[in-house]
């Protein structure tokens, strides 16, 4: 070991950094991203935006973001019909700054998360990244289904770990799988010393009748919701996500926060996007329905899709995972493989790159010897989005 080596804290040594493979290919369906472009209107708008700020970069921006997090409270109250102000919702680069400001407020040393796996793997990274013991809680106690979360077993979890921040994904990342909102309720009852964050990275693409985590904001001031841009909003590069939460808890989140730490420009990008939220989520109905073309067609391919509520879907019934990746590599398509045996998972794009994954599949089904597996151990970690 290197001298180096031995200044990194010893709980990082060994440790792989976060990364999916950004390949080359023709068709790219491994990170989630929107494959839509940001329409040309929206970019007019963007360019203007960053225009008529640039002359003052020499000042500090906005610390306080005012008028972003008025435009993100507008966008939640118009879409969940929630009533959600400026002083509940928080922003940054990305929703990973906005659960890193989360861990650094409630988690630290002597503290516990806890999580369901397999769910957003920056989750047990940027908890153990900041001196948060992390717990691996488990899917699929007592049911038939692998990846179900019951309020009744996320409940014996959390009384058994009593954790000081818990996270729950709906959809989850990699399983596409919502929640319903008696676990959420139920857990943000078993843990009266938590936080508890229900991350809805994924919220715009779930299926009808699916309820948010927003509806029960009020009176729960332990409750926090956290959102991004970067998916359904098609705004990757702009990095920008968020969160809706007590004003009491916001505020807190002051406390560790980088001075100024939303730019000038972010700000003014995110600004120009959200005047055009209609426009540039014009793309997700069919997404949504690219999503349920890939369920159908990878049934019909003798596979086992996961039902998804979210811009990807999970299928197994993979004699070898990494086989089938190759294999798809090989004819220009690059999926994801997540960690969990005899499963992939594929972002919905394009009609276009959705034909082009599903023949791409049916040739590796038919030059591979895939069958249909068991179900698979979800206690391993997936490799997931950057928020």
């Amino acid at each position: 070991m290197s001298r180096l080596s031995e200044l990194l804290r010893p709980e990082l040594r060994g440790k792989t950094a976060y990364g999916a493979p950004q390949l080359d290919v023709p068709v790219r369906l491994n990170t989630n991203e929107n494959s839509y472009p940001v329409p040309e209107t929206v970019v007019h708008d963007i360019t203007a935006a960053v225009a008529e700020v640039a002359a003052d970069l020499n000042r500090y921006p906005d610390r306080e973001f005012t008028d972003l997090r008025a435009a993100l409270a507008a966008y939640l109250t118009t879409t969940s019909g929630v009533e959600v102000t400026a002083a509940e919702v928080w922003a940054g680069n990305g929703s990973n700054e906005v659960l890193q400001h989360l861990l650094q407020a409630f988690g630290g040393p002597g503290r516990v998360a806890l999580g369901f796996t397999p769910a957003y793997s920056m989750h047990p990274i940027i908890t153990e990244t900041l001196g948060t013991a992390w717990v691996d809680g488990l899917r699929g106690q007592g049911t038939d289904a692998p990846f179900d979360l019951t309020a009744e077993s996320a409940v014996a979890q959390v009384r058994e770990h009593r954790p000081n921040v818990v996270f729950l994904c709906s959809p989850n990342n990699p399983t596409g799988t919502a929640l319903s909102l008696d676990v959420v309720e139920a857990v943000y009852d078993a843990a009266p010393e938590a936080v508890v964050v229900v991350d809805e990275a994924y919220a715009e693409f779930a299926r009808e009748g699916t309820p948010s985590a927003l509806t029960l904001l009020e009176g729960r001031e332990r409750l926090v919701v956290t959102r991004t841009m970067s998916k359904a909003f098609a705004f990757a590069g702009g990095r920008l996500g968020y969160l809706a939460a007590h004003p009491g808890l916001t505020d807190m989140l002051r406390l560790v926060r980088l001075p100024y730490h939303l730019s000038t420009p972010t700000q003014a990008i995110a600004l120009a996007a959200l005047r055009h939220a209609p426009e540039m989520l014009s793309t997700v109905a069919v997404i949504k329905a690219q999503r349920d073309r890939i369920v159908d067609g990878l049934t019909a391919l003798g596979l086992d899709p996961v039902p998804s509520d979210a811009n990807f879907v999970l299928f197994g019934g993979l004699s070898d995972a990494a086989a089938t990746w190759q294999s798809l590599l090989d004819r220009g398509v690059l999926v994801r493989d997540v960690g969990i045996p005899h499963y992939l998972r594929v972002t919905a794009g394009t009609p276009a790159e959705t034909g082009a994954f599903l023949a791409a599949m049916a040739e590796s089904v038919t030059a591979q010897n895939v069958t249909v597996s068991s179900n698979a151990a979800v206690t391993s970690r997936a490799e997931e989005r950057p928020a």
